[in-house]
């Protein structure tokens, strides 16, 4: 019995002993470099924002008079062309409202005749009354009754005149109303909404209904994008811009700043300002109500050497004194002193540079097939001894 605990204390004692070797050798272990190739191309510097794509042009048609839908011309993506007819209300009150007002004014135009024919009368009595009182066979009394009853019917004739004006201004009104029964399109377009269906009733009463909103020409559309207070002082007419959107992952799309609103938007105390971004939509991919993740072009340097962002930060693990950099061909511990802590470092230097070079962006632990990048990428690699292959400065 006491011969097989000692040998079951020694087996524990070995394993311990091969995981503790294991652990040291781990961490004593040399990482290896993460490298990537210096190219040359363009760096752009761009604001971010998110934006919602919309027609250039968009218009609500609505109805002036009250009345029930009798038929509809249009529907949903319907192209339509100015003066379209794309929906008629029942005419039928228009309609009678249209005769009352010809009753009317015939009635008011017989009046004035009778009124016209009254002015004759009475001037023909005029006459008569002022022959009879030359000869002082009348009274002077009869003259001015004569004289009375001539501007009568003269006052009538201009008051039966007036009506008549009157009456057919509200006939003509009639016929407007009786016109506007008949919905036509104000400008070539796409139908992107309907709002009423046949037999239903709008009232106009208060403010024009809207029964549909046709966008314009759909081959030249615009991003509202809100653009951050802290960023539109970088955002000018006539900026490039590239945007993509979530129904076409692959594609990026391509415009031009037109304009920037000087009216801010806050919300829940962050400040921000529509910028307007020109987009051309030959292939009408892009359709209204779309969310854009928008990208402005403020700075840009073509033909440059560039470098990962990573081969010029400085990474320290937590609690560790050294760093790993690469020197002499191989990863080399670096004491780090005290009180440096993560941030950025600016490594590398043009002359350390050329095209085709490597520099560090990281580092893998030997022991480990692909570790996240944790040491100090402070040296460009080397290259053979060739261009570019400086230490680091």
């Amino acid at each position: 019995m006491k011969k097989h605990l000692g040998l079951i204390g020694v087996t524990i004692a070995v394993v311990a002993g091969i995981a503790a070797y294991t652990q040291v050798a781990r961490s004593d272990s040399t990482p290896a470099p993460i490298t990537a190739r210096v190219t040359r191309g363009s760096i752009v510097e761009t604001v971010d924002a998110t934006g919602t794509i919309q027609p250039v042009t968009t218009v609500q048609v609505g109805t002036q008079v009250s009345g029930t839908i009798k038929s509809l011309a249009a529907d949903f993506n319907t192209k339509v062309r100015r003066g379209q007819v794309i929906a008629v209300l029942e005419p039928s009150i228009f309609q009678t409202e249209v005769e009352q007002a010809k009753a009317t004014v015939t009635k008011l135009q017989a009046d004035a005749e009778r009124a016209a024919v009254d002015v004759r009368d009475t001037q023909a009595k005029l006459r008569r009354a002022q022959e009879l009182s030359d000869k002082q066979l009348i009274a002077a009394s009869d003259l001015d009754t004569a004289v009375t009853a001539a501007n009568q019917a003269q006052a009538q004739v201009k008051s039966a005149e007036a009506q008549i004006v009157q009456a057919r201004a509200q006939l003509e009104q009639a016929q407007v109303n009786l016109g506007h029964t008949v919905i036509t399109a104000p400008i070539d377009g796409i139908v992107v909404a309907r709002s009423v269906d046949v037999g239903q009733t709008v009232a106009a009463s208060m403010q024009a209904p809207t029964l549909f909103v046709i966008a314009g020409d759909l081959s030249h559309m615009q991003v509202l994008a809100s653009v951050d207070e802290s960023d539109i002082g970088r955002v000018q007419q006539g900026q490039a811009v590239s945007f993509s959107v979530d129904a076409y992952p692959g594609d990026t799309f391509t415009g031009t700043v037109s304009q920037v609103r000087l009216q801010p938007t806050v919300d829940q105390n962050v400040v921000s300002y529509t910028t307007v971004v020109d987009v051309p939509n030959r292939k009408q991919q892009l359709k209204p109500g779309m969310t854009a993740s928008v990208s402005i072009e403020i700075a840009r340097a073509d033909d440059v050497l560039r470098v990962p962002a990573a081969a010029l930060r400085f990474r320290q693990e937590r609690g560790s004194k050294q760093v790993w950099v690469w020197a002499g061909g191989s990863m080399q511990p670096h004491p780090v002193d005290a009180g440096l802590s993560n941030g950025t470092m600016t490594a590398i230097t043009g002359r350390d540079l050329a095209e085709g070079a490597e520099v560090v962006t990281g580092s893998a632990d030997s022991t480990q097939q692909a570790s996240a990048p944790t040491t100090s990428p402070l040296l460009p690699a080397r290259r053979g001894g060739g261009p570019g292959a400086r230490g680091a400065r």
